[in-house]
């Protein structure tokens, strides 16, 4: 081998060592986290102003980090004034609150500030709060339903070189939910295409708004059950049931679990509805906000 294909070959080298240490550069923090009602809930273990023992729900669809109300006072939060709260059924007013600290796995997230729902005093305490979009911002957040871990990395140093499929991520001005077209593919060979919003807090695979189902002959009753979903603002009506397929990018869902909202929507008017995490909990999910991007991948061994 002559001396110029050995150069040629130790570049090569060093390029392939140097792509796959940036793709494997040392997560900030991995956290084992508890996978609530059947795998519907990813639940954090947090240390908030040094208190041990909290569990909070990972939630993409809401804007700001939320924290039971019972827990601002004795965790000597300062009151900062007050926002309203979008919800699948109103809005509610919520005060906000500042000094929460947050220990995630040993990393530091330092919200500017959190808020509290009044009506959450009136229900049986589930969680302690809800980590919101502030986390997803801050960090690439690696969800491994197989093992059950969150891994968060610093958006600085990620690099995706794995399989999977990449798939673009928009937000709108007046939201910091993520968006992603998807596509609905019908049996009888037509299909349609939405704008769909990633909730981790949604517990069905696919919600889907009054409006869109009406423009778009959606909902054969034959098929469905009567429910109702309970969120911001109360409850509204749903029937469950399930799609024939979901495609996101050129992965193809194949039946997932519908709410199918008769009144109202989960979403802003002009978008489809949520992909929820009985979709995403099929899946290895990393959350990449700082490049818009989300990556399914398929969970390892």
């Amino acid at each position: 081998m002559n001396r110029r294909m050995t150069s040629l070959l130790a570049k090569l080298a060093m390029v392939f060592l140097a792509t796959n240490l940036a793709s494997s550069a040392t997560p900030l923090a991995t956290v084992p986290f508890a996978a609530s009602r059947g795998g519907d809930r990813v639940m954090v273990p947090v240390n908030l102003n040094g208190s041990n023992g909290l569990s909070f729900m990972l939630d993409t669809g809401f804007s700001m980090t939320m924290i039971h109300p019972s827990l601002a006072e004795p965790l000597r939060l300062r009151r900062a004034g007050e926002i309203t709260i979008q919800g699948i059924a109103g809005e509610e007013q919520a005060p906000t609150y500042e000094g929460a600290i947050f220990n995630i796995g040993g990393v530091k997230y330092q919200p500017r500030r959190v808020a509290t729902l009044s009506s959450d005093s009136n229900r049986r305490r589930r969680r302690d709060g809800i980590l919101g979009s502030g986390v997803f911002r801050q960090f690439v957040v690696e969800l491994d339903f197989k093992r059950r871990e969150m891994i968060l990395h610093a958006p600085t140093n990620f690099t995706y070189t794995g399989t999977g499929e990449v798939l673009p991520l928009r937000f709108r001005r007046s939201s910091t939910t993520p968006l992603i077209t998807g596509v609905i593919n019908r049996t009888n060979g037509t299909s349609i295409r939405g704008e769909f919003e990633i909730d981790t807090g949604c517990d069905s695979g696919v919600c889907l708004g009054h409006e869109f189902i009406e423009a778009n002959h959606l909902l054969d009753h034959s098929g469905t059950q009567a429910a109702e979903k309970f969120g911001v603002g109360g409850g509204t009506q749903t029937r469950s049931g399930h799609l024939p397929q979901v495609q996101l990018g050129a992965i193809k869902i194949e039946k997932p679990e519908t709410d199918f909202f008769i009144e109202s929507s989960p979403v802003d008017s002009g978008l489809a509805g949520h992909i929820g995490i009985g979709v995403l909990k099929h899946y290895k999910v990393i959350f990449d906000y700082s490049r818009k991007q989300m990556i399914l991948g398929m969970p390892g061994p």
